[in-house]
């Protein structure tokens, strides 16, 4: 069974055995997260016409922050609905990778 996992410099921010894909992103589910309290909720929002808003975390470890790395929708649109409270990262700033198990 495949496993997704997302990682900042060493720390495992999320590992999932099922998840969901959306345009080339991972969503981890939320029960996927390891440690909540790197996850420092933003203020940027952003739209998108089919899922809605999308907010934002910053992921802070020991004196490193990464603004913006991560992204949910906690309401999104009808079509979405299987992504709501999902956290998705940006590659540029996350590593994500999905292995075969």
């Amino acid at each position: 069974m495949p496993t997704a996992r997302a990682y900042m410099n060493d720390l495992l921010l999320a590992e999932a055995d099922s998840w969901e894909t959306v345009e080339g992103n991972v969503y981890f589910p939320p029960s996927s997260i390891k440690d909540q309290t790197v996850f420092i909720k933003s203020d940027t929002k952003t739209f998108c016409p089919w899922k809605g808003e999308a907010e934002y975390y910053t992921i802070k470890i020991g004196d490193q922050s990464v603004q913006d790395a991560a992204w949910y929708y906690a309401n999104p649109y009808e079509k979405a609905a299987n992504i709501k409270d999902h956290i998705a990262f940006y590659k540029s700033k996350v590593s994500v990778t999905v292995e075969e198990g």
